[in-house]
């Protein structure tokens, strides 16, 4: 079912089936979000509920199911492709005899590993925290050797608690970092606007293309690949469309469904360079059976930060992949709609570009 696996963990996953009509996107998704953290899927568990088990999420009978399948395959890892409870995370290693995961910690795990910029690694840090705070996982006391350690624990006080101060601690100090992070952007927006620069940025469901469409229109060298999660940082260029125009253009990090509060939170510093843009070119796999679910799990995030109001330029992308024409969709008011292109091999770029150009017109009238 997998390909042959080249080091790292492997883990059984745990997939259930709550009679939602993208059942079998989902599973799809999920088994890509663990590859994408280095992790080999040995075998897929599947189930049907209604609603989840309170003790194990998936009921007793399938977390049977699930520790067989752990004992046949050697694993060391269960993953399931659904929130748990803290309680229901602890009932399920106490069953399996194995370390248990959710969707939440994997999409974590994958922030860890892919941020780049030293803001970047401080948001996912502290999303990680945040998740940590909720289930007081062992193996923070590392944190007591930064500070001395002895005497640092007050009379009486347990593992427990100790671990949930220098969780707090940290959690401030991240949050205070993160603060002059965001009075610098607020900073360098505030310059934008005194010289009156057209700002864009680039959002979507992770792996649209995001990326490779900055690269293409702005020369840069970002990491693309054809992965989840292969941008983590926001990255801006100054881009020059032709001898009158040109715009302030940023990359963003992709979103996801079920995309953890807690990094919505943790990330908002860097989100913020979208809730100040004057457009959104919002880019779609045109080719993804699931476009519509996509695009919807995209706007809840941009309303979530507070950034519905900003006008948006569908991008629909991949069009190389089905041969189809690159061509612009206008409204019936004649309004540009959306661009179809290929970021990869440049395909409708000068359209997009021209659509650019068209969204600022458009701005300068709406402001005189």
């Amino acid at each position: 079912m997998f390909e042959r696996h080249q080091g790292g963990d492997e883990a059984i996953l745990v997939c259930l089936d709550f009679g939602e009509a993208d059942f079998a996107d989902s599973q799809e998704e999920f088994i890509e979000l663990v590859k994408s953290a280095g992790v080999h899927p040995l075998a897929v568990i599947q189930g049907k509920r209604q609603r989840p088990d309170p003790a194990y999420f998936c009921g007793s009978g399938k977390a049977d199911e699930i520790a067989e399948a752990v004992l046949a395959h050697d694993a060391g890892l269960v993953i399931f492709n659904h929130q748990l409870s803290p309680g229901q995370e602890r009932n399920l290693e106490s069953k399996v005899k194995c370390r248990v995961l959710d969707r939440t910690t994997l999409i974590l795990d994958i922030f860890a590993q892919r941020a780049r910029t030293s803001e970047g690694k401080l948001q996912v840090e502290l999303a990680q925290l945040a998740h940590i705070q909720t289930r007081l996982i062992r193996g923070w006391t590392h944190l007591e050797r930064q500070k001395g350690g002895v005497g640092l624990r007050g009379p009486g006080e347990t593992q427990l608690e100790t671990d949930r101060r220098l969780i707090g601690i940290r959690v401030k100090r991240l949050k205070d970092q993160l603060l002059i992070v965001q009075k610098q952007r607020a900073t360098q927006r505030k310059r934008r606007d005194r010289s009156g620069q057209f700002t864009v940025s680039i959002v979507g469901y992770t792996n649209a293309g995001k990326s490779t469409l900055f690269n293409a229109l702005t020369k840069a060298k970002l990491y693309a690949a054809d992965q989840l999660f292969a941008t983590l940082d926001t990255t801006s260029r100054k881009l020059y469309i032709d001898a009158d125009h040109s715009v302030v253009i940023s990359d963003t990090v992709g979103f996801i469904r079920d995309l953890p509060h807690t990094l919505v939170a943790a990330f908002r510093a860097t989100l913020e360079e979208t809730i100040e843009a004057d457009v959104l070119l919002h880019v779609v796999d045109i080719n993804h059976s699931m476009r519509d679910l996509q695009i919807s799990e995209v706007n809840k995030v941009l309303t979530e930060i507070g950034a519905e109001h900003i006008p948006q330029l569908m991008v629909f992308n991949k069009i190389d992949q089905r041969d189809l024409a690159a061509e612009v969709e206008r409204d019936e008011y004649g309004s540009i709609r959306s661009v179809k292109l290929s970021a990869l091999r440049g395909e409708g770029l000068n359209l997009l570009r021209e659509a650019l150009v068209e969204a600022m017109n458009q701005t300068v009238k709406e402001d005189k």
